[in-house]
């Protein structure tokens, strides 16, 4: 490796490191965010925070890596640029085409790293993820229910007390429940019960030999009702029904693409990596600028340029799913398109004076 093409190389990969740290920050406070949500309506057991925190920031580095090396190489090489440390090197005999060679020493491993999250890290974390909470969705223990307390029910519906339970926190005895909505009280209390999920992974607390109070706060109509058996509705857990797609593994899609949204699937694993590449492609014409130039003179330009890209991936993926696309197509219209487009700026763009190799 020449002198020269270690320095860049360097100074790529001290870019990229930075740039992927803030933005693995800013991903992990968005997943958080959206776990806490989750748990504060009941979906997610407040037990499983940092493992699904976790479990979801893997499949999130699928979008955050090619980003990350976009930026790496705009700030790195627009950096060399206004410095006059291009200049300096055209003056020595370098060409600015070999500027591509240290970059496809960074962007060929990111590439690889994303094809792996894509085709098996990205998958095996959602279904890791999806199983955790399945497995904590059929125990009152993990929802936070603990005997002889009086606990709030998931998504602050009401207050529960149960006077024991079961070991595996299934079932249970001697139960009060006080839910009050829109100025209306229910209560209902029962001998013994038990939690169960149905056919569509909705879950229920069956009671059994009780009592239930209802009526309107402030007024003389309330209604006393005894029953043998009545269901009470928890709130809807987090499921993994309509993410079939996202969670089965890669040879399983490959087997079982049938309908357009495991095309659409397919697609998009195959475009993670290949996206970090068209990404890098489209950085190095993007970054070049002349001395003394404003740091973030054609920043405007790079994030438009890679909100159009990035979004045309996403609207690929919909008509893929929705079958306005035919699946022959996929998602390489996209890509086709952006390497044109990139390989046109380089082509355009001013050459340095060629000289003597470094």
């Amino acid at each position: 490796m020449r002198i020269i093409d270690r320095y860049l190389a360097r100074e790529l990969a001290g870019s990229f490191a930075s740039v992927s740290v803030v933005l693995l920050l800013v991903t992990v406070g968005g997943v958080l965010a959206d776990v806490l949500n989750k748990i504060a309506r009941g979906k997610v057991p407040a037990q499983l925070l940092l493992a699904q925190v976790g479990l979801r920031s893997v499949e999130a580095l699928g979008i955050l890596l090619p980003l990350a090396l976009f930026i790496a190489v705009l700030l790195a090489y627009g950096r060399l640029y206004r410095d006059s440390e291009i200049a300096v090197l055209a003056a020595s005999g370098f060409d600015a085409r070999r500027l591509a060679k240290p970059l496809a020493w960074l962007a060929t491993p990111v590439a690889i790293l994303l094809a792996a999250i894509a085709f098996w890290l990205g998958p095996l974390a959602l279904r890791t993820a999806d199983a955790l909470v399945a497995d904590a969705n059929r125990s009152l223990l993990v929802i936070g229910m603990e005997p002889g307390r009086f606990v709030e029910l998931p998504g602050g519906q009401g207050v529960v007390y149960v006077a024991s339970m079961s070991p595996d926190g299934s079932k249970f005895e001697r139960l009060f429940v006080h839910t009050e909505r829109r100025e209306r009280v229910d209560i209902v209390t029962a001998a013994n019960g038990e939690l169960y999920q149905d056919r569509e992974g909705e879950r229920f607390l069956g009671l059994n030999d009780g009592f239930r109070v209802e009526g309107e706060i402030g007024k003389p109509n309330f209604r006393t009702m005894r029953f043998a058996r009545n269901d009470i509705g928890l709130p809807d857990a987090e499921s993994a029904r309509d993410r079939r797609a996202e969670t089965r593994s890669t040879f399983e899609s490959l087997r079982a693409s049938e309908t357009p949204r495991d095309h659409a699937e397919l697609h998009w694993r195959l475009g993670l990596p290949i996206s970090a590449l068209v990404l890098a492609l489209l950085a190095l014409p993007l970054a070049r600028g002349q001395p003394r130039e404003p740091r973030y003179g054609k920043a405007a330009i790079a994030v438009l340029a890679y909100v159009i890209y990035a979004n045309l991936l996403a609207l690929g993926r919909g008509w893929l799913a929705d079958g306005t696309v035919p699946a022959a197509a996929g998602l390489w219209w996209i890509h086709a398109s952006a390497i044109v487009i990139a390989l046109y700026l380089v082509r355009r763009g001013e050459r340095l004076r060629p000289g003597a190799a470094t």
